[in-house]
């Protein structure tokens, strides 16, 4: 569940209550226009709200129920896929309004996608030399359009701009 509170921490109201996409939350943030972004690792969903808590856009789907609760997977990785998230962390976003998700968990690697929600890209592969990635956990980007990525398992902050390249 997600809830807004006042200054004083007053209870204001429920944001997506009910919402499918809601599952094993893992970050939630605000944009420059005042909508909420949460990302739920469970779902592997990441979704847009209005400030109202009207969605607006999600990235990302929730794996069929069919499969019931869904592991960490182990062995080797599948190779990414757009759209695909696996166990998604963070999302911050750029000066033209480009979004960044660190897929972090299982994919290790950064998705890039426009205003609208269109994939851009994606870079980063398992692993501890520059550029690669081991649990990519937050996430910003400044002024300039570089991205900071808290590179939690190789205990690191590495840079990029916005293109991917380090």
């Amino acid at each position: 569940r997600l809830w807004e509170f006042d200054q004083t921490g007053k209870f204001v109201k429920e944001i997506g209550k009910g919402y499918y996409g809601f599952e094993f939350a893992h970050s939630v943030r605000v944009d420059p226009q005042d909508n909420i972004w949460t990302v739920d690792e469970g779902t592997n969903m990441v979704t847009k709200f209005s400030p109202e808590g009207k969605v607006l856009m999600v990235l990302g789907r929730r794996p069929p129920a069919v499969d019931g609760v869904v592991a960490t997977p182990s062995g080797p990785n599948k190779p990414a896929e757009k759209y695909i998230f696996c166990r998604p962390t963070d999302v911050a976003w750029d000066p033209q309004g480009n979004t960044y998700i660190s897929d972090g968990y299982i994919n290790s690697r950064i998705a890039k996608v426009d205003k609208n929600g269109k994939w851009l890209k994606s870079w980063g592969e398992p692993g501890n030399k520059p550029g690669q990635l081991n649990t990519p956990h937050n996430i910003a980007a400044d002024a300039q359009g570089n991205v900071y990525v808290a590179d939690r398992g190789n205990r690191r902050i590495q840079v990029f701009d916005g293109e991917g390249n380090l």
